[in-house]
């Protein structure tokens, strides 16, 4: 019994696992390079493009599988779109923001009514726009810098709200204010896995035990105070950090509590039973590349406020890193399961694999090799996984 329930608890977490080895394997590579305090900002700062558009990513693949090859050049055409307005044209960063806002909502609705009522294929759809706006972006930025790129390092307003920090400290010197939330962070942690567990007991769920319920929750709050602390040292708390938490808690909630949400779950295991069933399916994938378009506009604030331009490789295979933390983290190729969390863990570890690669100096194409592997191999785990449940 011990071991089934330990052989549960290893396959449950078994991407989390293999997190902390991937980790562990790049701190020793890099000769501890990888814990430093600065770079643990950096997975944070230079990989929150990852956790932003993988969040819609998961929803277009909850879907049935379906994918948005459109976003990372969306991200370029954007990101031309501020650079001109803010860099060019000087108008406020508050108006730009509007505007670029409104441009996602128009093409998140065209390509949401190809794609759900006009039954174009969601694939071919979105690679109509991988194509049309790196084009469009680059042309852009052409036609208004010789450079193929626009500054915006002049806009701290803009700068501060995407990539500045709250009450920044100098570098080494501990930021009690990150200390602080990281602590509240570890209550709220355990508050929640207590209320969930004696919620699941008093409903009649199988719920973990008391004694793996502890071990997680001190496992937890030992990872969220290590990086409460790497963070406070680095100067402390990003604000796009802060812009990642707060999207994926929305989206967590809207997935897990909501009806709507469970409608993409239900769409992705059988649609045509869904649409019998009374719930309008269109609907529901026309909300999903919305959605995306939207959570791309926000990654376009975040990109070009850390690059401090707008330039034409921005977005570069930024939809393959999407793709590869949804399916790293668990969700389905084949739509109709996968979770937030486990998407936040595929995007980390897409992040710690980026990061490492770059500190050991690994070039880019075999980055790449790297991270195609990955996800096949997390496809295939999937795929073996099934088969092993319906043979169970």
């Amino acid at each position: 019994m011990a071991n089934n329930n330990i052989a549960k608890v290893l396959k449950k977490n078994a991407m989390l696992i293999v997190l902390v080895l991937v980790y562990i394997f790049f701190t020793a590579m890099t000769g501890g390079k990888m814990f430093e305090a600065m770079n643990f900002n950096a997975l944070i700062t230079q990989n929150a493009y990852v956790f932003v558009l993988a969040t819609g990513m998961l929803m277009c693949m909850l879907t049935g599988g379906n994918i948005d090859l459109s976003c990372g050049s969306f991200v370029c055409f954007l990101g031309a779109i501020g650079g001109i307005l803010m860099g060019v044209k000087e108008l406020h960063p508050g108006a730009a923001i509007v505007v670029m806002l409104l441009i996602g909502l128009v093409y998140g609705c065209i390509l949401g009514f190809l794609i759900a009522y006009v039954n174009i294929p969601p694939w071919i759809a979105t690679l109509a726009g991988y194509l049309a706006f790196r084009g469009w972006g680059t042309a852009l930025l052409s036609s208004n810098s010789t450079t193929g790129s626009i500054s915006l390092a002049a806009k701290k307003d803009y700068l501060a709200i995407f990539s500045g920090k709250v009450f920044s400290t100098p570098a080494n010197q501990i930021n009690i204010l990150c200390m602080v939330v990281g602590i509240l962070a570890c209550v709220a942690v355990i508050a929640i896995s207590f209320m969930s567990r004696a919620n699941k007991v008093k409903k009649g769920y199988e719920a973990e035990s008391m004694s793996t319920l502890l071990i997680k929750c001190v496992l937890s709050s030992a990872a969220i105070l290590l990086f409460a602390y790497k963070l406070a040292k680095a100067g402390g708390i990003p604000t796009v950090l802060i812009w990642v938490t707060i999207i994926v808690l929305i989206y967590h909630f809207i997935t897990s509590s909501t009806t709507v949400g469970r409608y993409f779950y239900t769409i992705g295991g059988n649609a045509e039973a869904t649409r019998l069933s009374g719930v309008d399916t269109r609907k529901i994938m026309f909300i999903a590349y919305l959605n995306m378009a939207m959570l791309t506009a926000i990654t376009t604030f975040i990109v070009t406020s850390r690059f401090q331009a707008a330039n034409s490789q921005a977005g570069t295979y930024y939809e393959m890193d999407a793709i590869a933390a949804c399916v790293v983290g668990g969700v389905s190729a084949y739509g109709g399961s996968g979770n937030i969390f486990g998407m936040v863990i595929g995007a980390t570890l897409i992040g710690v694999i980026n990061l490492g690669m770059s500190l050991m100096g690994v070039d880019a194409n075999w980055q790449k090799v790297v991270k195609g592997v990955v996800l096949l191999a997390a496809v295939v785990f999937d795929i073996l996984a099934e088969k092993k449940t319906g043979k169970a």
